[in-house]
């Protein structure tokens, strides 16, 4: 009688040797190789750059979002008002990112959902910051005492007349946030604290590649090239656009 767990180990065996792991250079038809489940790396790659890119577009689009919103009230309205922003402001930035993560997965389910709520619980603070710092510099200006003369109410200011000249630092922001974002993701999800198996993610596919870096240094090598190149490319797209939308950087 054939015990079982022979059966298994020989079926697991089977599947492993036609299906297994496969290198770029095996002449095969996936460019990039296969995992372990016979899965096209290539593929897996693409998935993984969609739900990265998702994670950090949304948690740095909703902490624009805040940012702009409480930046532009705590500088626009000043004194005691700013005062107390700022220092819950202080007091959120003394919260470890990683603890928070942490605490959300105490009571959350961890996913996508999870990573974008813990990032912009805490990533808001620096456009916040940054946002109130224009707004000052600006509240003084002639147009804004013209608004104010003619009667204009504090939230038209702020959102017609005062924000709108904030766009090019924000954008800006926004490019060079954008890259930190990234390799949060990566890092969190490489940890597992971050994207669940079996969803691919680029911090999920080098998880996995380290186990077999020494048999199969490419599992790993690829997804780190992405997203090694995804973050130079939106750090010298901020580059660019500071360049061309500073006055002070146009010669």
């Amino acid at each position: 009688m054939v015990s079982p767990y022979s059966i298994s180990e020989q079926h697991y065996g089977h599947m492993n040797a036609e299906f297994g792991f496969k290198d770029p250079t095996d002449g095969h038809m996936h460019i990039f190789g296969t995992d372990k489940l016979g899965r096209d790396v290539f593929t897996r790659v693409w998935s993984g750059a969609r739900i990265s890119l998702f994670i950090s577009f949304t948690a740095v689009f909703v902490n624009v979002i805040i940012g702009i919103i409480y930046g532009g009230i705590s500088g626009y309205v000043g004194g005691a008002v700013d005062n107390i922003m700022m220092r819950i402001v202080e007091v959120i930035n003394g919260i470890p990112y990683l603890i928070i993560v942490i605490l959300l997965m105490m009571v959350m389910k961890p996913g996508v959902t999870t990573m974008v709520i813990a990032y912009a619980a805490v990533g808001w603070t620096g456009m916040a910051r940054l946002v109130r710092g224009q707004i000052m510099s600006l509240k003084q200006q002639d147009y804004v005492v013209a608004a104010k003369v003619m009667g204009a109410r504090p939230g038209r200011i702020i959102f017609k007349h005062l924000i709108p000249n904030t766009l090019s630092v924000v954008i800006v922001n926004i490019t060079l946030a954008i890259p930190g974002a990234i390799f949060t993701e990566a890092f969190l999800s490489y940890i597992g604290l971050g994207v669940q198996v079996p969803i691919a993610s680029w911090g999920t596919l080098a998880n996995d590649a380290s186990k077999v870096f020494q048999l199969y240094p490419a599992q790993l090598i690829i997804p780190a090239i992405c997203i090694s190149l995804t973050m130079l490319s939106f750090n010298l797209l901020g580059d660019g656009l500071r360049d061309s939308l500073d006055p002070k950087l146009r010669r």
